[in-house]
């Protein structure tokens, strides 16, 4: 066989080869190297941020042909859920109908799906009417036209009612003495179908003061819907003071024990260090601030998040909005792990996104990417209602947000060196389930002959664990979105005390390639 022949049978089995096969780290404990809460231990050591890349195809979700649902605009304040091996997103569609005078009765739930989270289809639900027929991707909202700027779906296994099945909370507005947003919340049994919560009609695509859930303030909600401790969170903006004036926008919180009963008392779940200098009445759109509260990805024991970044001013024409990360370990109170960081940066003049990005609910862990999904609009036009751009990609290699790397700022010149200390972290505690069989994974790059990550496991007082840590330590050279971790060529961790902590010592003499991004404890 020549070496021609070789080399394309070298070349089909590459491209052949299987890609490699990652579990679900929804499904397990999470320790990110940007979560100070989950690391609050560390030594020589210093937490550098990731920036991701927009994919080549955005938008990834292009506004309709004239006369369609979405013709004017594919909002994408919504929502993506994988199920059975297919994509699905909801979204809010505005129109073209530029002779309806009522503009909230333009905007209404649309859906998409796709099986590869880059090709995405409009299918004819033939739900709903619009423009004297049913070929359209319109989604049934109780037989009812809602005017619906916002929304977020998620998908709740948990409730024993299958119409329950998929929940969705939506940005409405209502009538007082002049129009303000009010939440109202939808359930379905197959995510097409929707009832609202309560028996109630629209007037003009607008909800009745008497049928309102919250106080009748002015709130935006739907930044973000999730789950945690038992309850419903909703998120979303308001200038509303709190316990104190912030300015401007603020993330604010409301929630539910059974999706229908909401409280009346909320929480401010983020402020940026700017908002803390009140700037006034009348001068809510100014400054430094937050943009529609935060879209969240649950991981189960933390809770990661995208907001807007609201960049003020006097006039529209001076707004624009960029994307911030956030994370939060109790469900009410999120942080920025990098000061006043940018995320994603809007687009420039003339690109798609320009002007401005919003933030959707889509977040998907695929092959060794993340893709975090969002939207545009463009604020420095508002009162010229600009079409409004549709659904792009952000990617960051797989859960990479942020990595851990080793400090050499310490390290001086000739008579100021300073002695050699150890680079490493403890966790805080980590519940264990009893009886259960454990697994620990890592997420690194860097890692090499001359630079290794030593792994040992400690009790809740931090004292070693016989068998998994000084000479029983696990040492791990190998990079990976997800190496086992094992002790003695064993993967497998048991007989726990109920809570742990995990010490993590950067080794070698090449230690400052290492970049730790995160580690899965995984139990069943």
């Amino acid at each position: 066989m020549n070496m021609k022949s070789i080399t394309a049978l070298l070349l089909l089995s590459l491209s052949t080869a299987p890609a490699a096969e990652y579990f679900d780290e929804t499904t397990a404990t999470t320790i990110f190297a940007f979560d100070d809460v989950s690391i609050p231990h560390s030594q020589n050591l210093r937490l550098e941020m990731r920036s991701p890349t927009r994919h080549p195809a955005n938008p990834v979700v292009r506004r309709g042909k004239p006369g369609t649902p979405d013709a004017h605009g594919v909002q994408f304040y919504g929502s993506i859920i994988k199920e059975s091996g297919k994509y699905r997103m909801w979204y809010v569609a505005f129109d073209d109908d530029v002779k309806n005078k009522v503009a909230s009765a333009r905007w209404r739930a649309a859906y998409a799906e796709s099986v590869d989270l880059v090709t995405w289809t409009k299918p004819n639900l033939g739900l709903v009417k619009f423009a004297g027929n049913t070929r359209n991707n319109l989604l049934s909202m109780g037989g009812e036209r809602w005017g619906m700027v916002n929304l977020k779906v998620i998908k709740d296994d948990e409730d024993p009612d299958p119409a329950r099945r998929y929940k969705m909370t939506t940005h409405v507005y209502f009538r007082h003495n002049t129009r303000l947003g009010t939440l109202l919340p939808f359930v379905s049994a197959d995510g097409f179908t929707w009832m609202p919560v309560k028996d109630v009609k629209p007037v003009r695509a607008e909800l009745k003061k008497g049928d309102l859930l919250m106080p009748d303030v002015h709130f935006e909600p739907c930044g973000g819907l999730y789950i945690w401790d038992g309850q419903y969170f909703i998120c979303g903006q308001n200038a509303m003071n709190a316990t104190r004036p912030y300015q401007g926008r603020l993330v604010r919180m409301y929630r539910s024990a059974d999706f229908v009963n909401w409280s009346a008392t909320s929480s401010i779940g983020f402020v940026r260090a700017a908002q803390h200098d009140y700037l006034g009445a009348g001068r809510s759109r100014e400054g430094e601030q937050n943009h529609e509260g935060i879209s969240v990805w649950n991981r189960s024991n933390v809770l990661l998040g995208i907001t807007g970044r609201w960049h003020g001013a006097a006039d529209w024409k001076g707004v624009t909005i960029d994307l911030g990360f956030v994370v939060s370990n109790d469900g009410v109170h999120f942080r920025e792990p990098a000061h006043e960081w940018t995320f994603l940066k809007r687009g420039e003049d003339g690109q798609w996104d320009q002007g401005g990005l919003i933030q959707g609910q889509g977040f998907e862990n695929i092959g060794d990417e993340t893709y975090i999904y969002y939207g545009a609009w463009d604020p420095r036009h508002w009162e010229n209602t600009p079409e409004r751009g549709g659904v792009g990609i952000a990617v960051l290699p797989r859960d990479r947000f942020g990595d851990l790397v080793v400090e050499t700022a310490g390290k001086g010149p000739g008579d100021y060196q300073l002695p050699e200390i150890a680079s490493e972290f403890v966790t805080s505690a980590i519940p264990v389930n009893q009886g259960a069989s454990t697994r620990l994974h890592l997420n690194a790059t860097g890692l090499g002959k001359e630079a290794a990550l030593k792994i040992e496991l400690l009790d809740n007082k931090e004292q070693p664990l016989p068998g998994y840590s000084g000479t029983n330590a696990a040492i791990i050279r190998q990079s990976g979105f997800q190496t086992p971790v094992l002790w003695g060529g064993n993967a497998e961790v048991r007989d726990l005390p109920e809570r742990i902590r995990v010490r993590v010592i950067f080794e070698g003499r090449q230690n400052t390639d290492i970049r730790f991004s995160a580690l899965y404890l995984r139990f069943w």
